[in-house]
């Protein structure tokens, strides 16, 4: 593969001449097409995972004193709406495959912004939780989060990008912390609201939010490289407008035989299927095409053009297709991982706060809110690291195998870390506030490094993976709620049985191939 560096910051990135995704990420550029993909990714996440969480920051003192909520409620409530997350990641997926992952981030942004302007209207414990399973469903936008970016992104930078996207959207569950609370005694020192209106007001703040950027995400970005959804695959038939000279007739002639009229395939692109794993070589590595209508384009010359392009569509599987994609160890192994890392992530965040509160009752609702936030804002830096350090190690090893390990060392290591937290249950802020940066850094990078590896496995059903591994994340998180719920508010014995189940899961999950045998597009 030719040498490009994997981000990039006011530039145009280069484009692989094959598959029109490009060879580095353009950070701060979202006047490029990738670089506005890019940043809508990460924003629109941002902002639904604002909302999202915008309940944990005022449910430690305000609302829970406001509706009388005891704290098996307000597990409850948090479960709820991990549970909405949960079946609406598993749906997205599918129609991310299906209509594309731009509609669908939109749809759902939109769908959950209508139930976050009714906040005001809850009045009871019940109706809080009502409200909150349907405010989940803007955690799924994590899904064509991730599976957008992934059809933009080459495979040596997706991990980068897609870790820099999903950090940078996390962090909305510490900025949260901030915004929520410092609106909410705005409205009350500087408006004069009482605190029952004052919460209820607040809300109002985050449905602005997702509703600006999801109606700038539809109107400003593009689905694919090629545009439309519905010609993604012109780019590999050689009919893109940016490749308008026709390629060789051997390569025409095997994508014909490989795609439908619809652009999906002929047949499905699994290891089993013999004729695929035995495609003849193009005489050419790469189609001729003119360097000068592809501006920025260069190819790698050790591509093997039709198995890699068909191997990195995304198709309409079927369904007994869809069901091997599912049930595949390696699909198994990667949710497993992320049911630990970011399952343990959303229930920290819907509890540090209180257990803050519990071990240093001296810094106020506001204070501890402050501290609680700092875990989330960290997926600015730490979730993108474990991206970085994939893409680094595939790059110089071309090995999924290497991948995986870093990503189960991660997982282990904040498996480590939960444990050493729950087990010593500090009383000194310097000591808590230390021990939980460190947990942040490895249960974050985990998560990046989960949907590093992602991509490559079975990347014809990406959408279908992705929505698995990130339902997978809200299953964990339930799983998890479950024992904060029944421990009440013994939170440090929570921490470190979450931290040994973590230990247990990906040292179990750690032999399992990493992406099926002879695999198309598999490396």
């Amino acid at each position: 593969m030719a040498a490009a560096n994997k981000i990039i910051y006011f530039g145009q990135p280069e484009v692989n001449a094959l598959t029109q995704k490009a060879m580095s990420v353009p950070i701060l550029n979202p006047f490029n097409r990738y670089g506005r993909v890019f940043f809508f990714s990460w924003l629109g996440f941002m902002t639904s995972f604002l909302s999202w969480f915008a309940f944990p920051p005022l449910l430690t003192i305000t609302i829970k004193k406001d509706l009388n909520m005891t704290s098996s409620e307000i597990a409850d409530s948090n479960m709820v709406a991990l549970l909405a997350t949960l079946l609406v990641r598993l749906v997205a997926g599918p129609l991310c495959d299906k209509f594309g992952p731009r509609y669908v981030f939109v749809g759902a942004m939109l769908c959950g912004a209508i139930p976050t302007a009714m906040a005001g209207l809850v009045q009871t414990a019940n109706g809080l939780i009502a409200l909150r399973f349907f405010i989940g469903i803007l955690g799924a936008t994590f899904v064509p989060c991730q599976v957008w970016c992934t059809g933009f992104f080459d495979k040596n930078v997706v991990g980068t990008a897609n870790a820099l996207a999903g950090g940078w959207g996390n962090a909305g569950g510490g900025v949260v912390y901030f915004v929520m609370p410092a609106v909410f005694d705005s409205l009350v020192h500087s408006r004069g609201l009482t605190d029952h209106v004052a919460w209820r007001v607040a809300f109002i703040v985050p449905f602005i939010l997702i509703t600006v950027v999801a109606v700038a995400m539809l109107v400003l970005c593009e689905d694919t490289p090629t545009g439309k959804w519905s010609e993604r695959h012109l780019v590999i038939q050689g009919q893109s407008a940016a490749a308008s000279p026709p390629p060789e007739p051997i390569f025409t002639e095997q994508v014909d035989k490989a795609l439908k009229s619809d652009g999906s395939l002929t047949q499905k692109p699994l290891s089993e299927n013999k004729e695929e794993k035995e495609l003849p070589q193009p005489k050419s590595p790469v189609p001729e095409k003119d360097p000068s209508q592809l501006e920025g384009a260069v190819v790698d010359p050790d591509m093997e053009i039709v198995a890699t392009a068909l191997g990195e569509m995304v198709v309409n599987p079927t369904l007994r297709e869809a069901l091997s994609v599912l049930f595949s160890p390696q699909s198994l192994a990667l949710a497993a991982a992320y049911a630990c890392s970011f399952g343990a992530e959303l229930v920290i965040d819907s509890n540090i706060g209180s257990y803050y509160y519990e071990n240093f009752p001296a810094l106020g609702q506001t204070g501890s809110g402050n501290w609680a936030a700092m875990f989330g804002l960290l997926n600015v830096l730490f979730r993108p690291a474990g991206g970085l350090v994939s893409d680094y190690i595939y790059q110089h090893t071309h090995s999924v195998w290497a991948k995986k390990l870093w990503m189960v060392f991660l997982g282990v290591v904040a498996g480590v870390f939960e444990i050493a937290i729950g087990l010593s249950n500090p009383r000194s802020e310097s000591v808590m506030f230390g021990l939980m940066a460190g947990l942040a850094f490895f249960i974050e990078a985990a998560n990046g490094a989960v949907f590093a590896v992602v991509p490559h496995v079975h990347p014809f059903a990406n959408g279908i993976v992705s929505g698995l591994v990130g339902a997978s994340g809200n299953f964990g998180g339930i799983i998890f709620a479950i024992v904060f719920r029944y421990n009440s508010t013994a939170y440090a014995k929570s921490i470190w049985i979450i931290g040994a189940i973590s230990v247990g899961v990906n040292i179990l999950v750690g032999w399992i191939r990493p992406i099926p045998k002879g695999q198309v597009g598999g490396r």
